[in-house]
Parts: structure tokens; C-alpha cells; sequence
């Protein structure tokens, strides 16, 4: 897929490119960031110029993952955001699973819940997904504060879910569907009429 740009009130949201390793390494020093998200421990500079040069160039190309770096209008990286495990392109599935990280400096401004209600909003009205799915280890208040507020709605815990410095954690899970937002799906949601039926 040729990668588009996005843009926000407070935000222009494109693909990483080899002018971000800088930033990037830098951002991925906090400890937070490897402690939450799959981002590797130490990170080095290399592993951000592998991720930004070939990894995210990659994703767009084979239609695997869409990464774009969140920036302000001047230039600052904010963060990334990417739709992973992407099913866009089998018709019986159209779901992908949103995962992002912020810059520790950026945090609880509300930046990363306006990046998130774009990329979900192009993910359904330009790639046709039906579902999305939010992941985050058990405990990680911050990222379900964000995915809150972009509309996700929780869902419960998934036992050993994710896997971190060698062992299986818990994760809580979300769904954003286009009924969430008032938007029409490509294929009808018939809910449970039960408890957790809406």
C-alpha cells in the first residue's frame, strides 16, 4: 500500500523514514517504553535505524503492518502508532489490532487518543476493517486510559497473552467496532442478546 499522511489538529501522522532514527532511539530510552511494548531493551541506535529504514518501509510494501511516527507540525516525534496483525485483506476477517507508544515527554496531553481516533478512522473507512483489537499487558494503566479514549470498549483479560522477558503476562483486550462511531460495517454484527450483548 502506498502509505498516506494523515493529519490532526495537533498532528501530522506519517510513515518513519530513516530521518526519524534519531529521534526514535532517543524516545525509546525510556525504560517505560520497553517495560510496556515489544520495543527491545537496550535499544540501540541501530535497531532504530533497522526499524525506521527496513522494517517500517517493509510493513507498508507487504501489507503487514502500517507504522506512522506521530509528529507536531514542526517536526517533533510524539510517537508511533501502527496497525499490526493486519486481516484487511481477507474478506471473512477485515480486522487489525492497534498498538502505539508515546514519547515520555509527550504523555497526558490527550495526543496519542487524537492520533488513535484517525488511524481507526481511516482503518475503517479506507481499508474496510471491521474490527479492531487493543492489547496491552495487564497493568498498564496508560495505554488503556488512551485506548479508552479513542472508543475501545474492554473486554476482559486474556490469560498469558503476551510474552516478556521470557515469560507469559496477562493482557487486557478491547474491540473498536464501526458501529461504535455510527459507521456502517461490510458485514453485518448480529450481538449476543445475553449480558454483553449492546
Amino acid at each position: 500500500m502506498k502509505p498516506p499522511t494523515l493529519t490532526t489538529a495537533r498532528l501530522v501522522l506519517r510513515p518513519l523514514g530513516p530521518q526519524d532514527a534519531d529521534a526514535v532511539h532517543l524516545a525509546c530510552q525510556d525504560p517505560d517504553i520497553p517495560r510496556w511494548t515489544s520495543v527491545p531493551h537496550p535499544y540501540t541506535r541501530e535497531m532504530a535505524e533497522d526499524f525506521v529504514s527496513e522494517r517500517c518501509p517493509a510493513g507498508w510494501r507487504d501489507d503487514t503492518v502500517y507504522n506512522f511516527g506521530l509528529f507536531t507540525p514542526d517536526g517533533a516525534l510524539v510517537g508511533s502508532m501502527g496497525l499490526v496483525r493486519l486481516q484487511h485483506l481477507d474478506a471473512a476477517q477485515r480486522q487489525a489490532e492497534l498498538g502505539y507508544w508515546t514519547a515520555k515527554e509527550w504523555r497526558g496531553r490527550g495526543l496519542t487518543a487524537e492520533a488513535g481516533r484517525a488511524v481507526c478512522a481511516w482503518a475503517f473507512d479506507e481499508l474496510g476493517v471491521e474490527r479492531l483489537e487493543w492489547f496491552a499487558e495487564a497493568g498498564n494503566e496508560g495505554s488503556r486510559a488512551v485506548a479508552l479514549r479513542i472508543g475501545f470498549v474492554m473486554e476482559g483479560v486474556v490469560r498469558a497473552k503476551i510474552v516478556h522477558e521470557g515469560t507469559r503476562r496477562d493482557a487486557w483486550s478491547g474491540s473498536l467496532l464501526p458501529s461504535d462511531w455510527g459507521r456502517a460495517s461490510g458485514t453485518a454484527y448480529l450481538p449476543h442478546p445475553g449480558p454483553h450483548g449492546r
